[in-house]
């Protein structure tokens, strides 16, 4: 094995050796899922923060429009999953594809957005179990998670630049 199949292979074998923390993956798998948990949370935050509305709403929109950034990428470059006989696939998945991590994106962005409104350190404390988490599963190289997050941080910047713009920041 070489590259980021032995990374992925290593990553299993350590902390994905644990049962409870294939769990917890698949726990964040599905909350994660097309950013519905991260817009579930922005849904909280706009009913009970009317002062902040747009820019809980803003969360939102940059998780979804950070996913589907990411959809539109995979599309492109149509890089298939991980499929090697060290790496076990612990979730399914709604597409074959890998690169970039919608899971990784939509992460970043909804901590970067939810992170500056709630002046919590977000970011630090959801995406590295997010990113370690595709790969404990099985369905993302170390090169996906990682481009993902940089698109989410991205898509966050966006955002938050059109707060600006708009007078919302």
């Amino acid at each position: 094995m070489a590259g980021e199949v032995a990374i992925l292979q290593a990553v299993q074998s350590g902390l994905g050796s644990h049962p409870s923390v294939i769990s917890v993956a698949r726990g964040m798998s599905h909350f994660g899922e097309h950013a519905l948990g991260w817009i579930a949370l922005a849904a909280v935050g706009y009913v009970a923060d009317p002062p902040r509305r747009r820019q809980w709403a803003g969360a939102a929109v940059g998780a979804v429009g950070a996913h589907a950034a990411s959809i539109a990428i995979k599309r492109v470059v149509r890089r298939p999953r991980p499929d090697h006989p060290a790496v076990a696939v612990n979730v399914s998945t709604p597409s074959k594809l890998s690169f970039p991590s919608s899971h990784a994106t939509s992460t970043t962005a909804a901590a970067v957005l939810l992170g500056r409104l709630t002046g919590l350190p977000l970011p630090a404390l959801l995406v590295p179990p997010m990113l370690l988490s595709r790969m404990v599963l099985g369905v993302h190289y170390p090169s996906d998670v990682l481009a993902g997050a940089a698109l989410g941080a991205l898509s966050a910047t966006a955002v938050i630049a059109a707060e600006k713009k708009f007078g919302d920041a």
